[in-house]
């Protein structure tokens, strides 16, 4: 497991140290509201984070959807019995078809592509896994190999 997590610093090493939309801020734009700017201290990519604002990813743009994305994918093997997570849950659909227009998966690296496979891959595939059919999904459709939509 420390192997893949250094693989994730290097595959997502050089994105921007803030996102130009947090999660909080998409909760703004969901709420009609002003959004408010990015604070490190309210923005910190946490598990609680993440699931109280875990209804906010739709409304990431792909840089920001990217620099959330090695926190979540983190999250999720955190989370991988925990069928109780929200932010688990929403994080795989927002990994399904169809890309985003500008892409969201289209402007990852190999690197990072590669990342996302690995974990999917565990989430669809170890026993103690509870998000076996959200993960199967996400890579018939686009991940794995010989993906419908990709």
């Amino acid at each position: 497991m420390e192997k893949t997590s250094t693989d994730w610093k290097e595959a997502f090493a050089g994105l921007p140290a803030m996102p130009a939309m947090s999660l909080r801020g998409g909760d703004a734009v969901d709420e009609y509201a002003p959004v408010p700017p990015y604070d490190p201290d309210a923005d910190c990519p946490t598990g609680d984070y993440f699931e109280r604002y875990f209804w906010e990813l739709p409304h990431l743009d792909a840089d920001s959807w990217r620099y959330y994305l090695p926190f979540l994918l983190e999250y999720a093997l955190e989370n991988i019995g925990n069928s109780e997570s929200n932010a688990v849950d929403a994080f795989l659909f927002s990994l399904r078809p169809p890309d985003r227009d500008p892409p969201r998966f289209g402007a990852l690296s190999l690197q990072q592509d590669q990342a996302v496979v690995a974990v999917l891959d565990r989430l669809a595939f170890v026993p103690e896994s509870v998000w076996k059919e959200p993960a199967m999904t996400a890579l018939e459709e686009y991940w794995g190999p010989g993906a419908i939509h990709r």
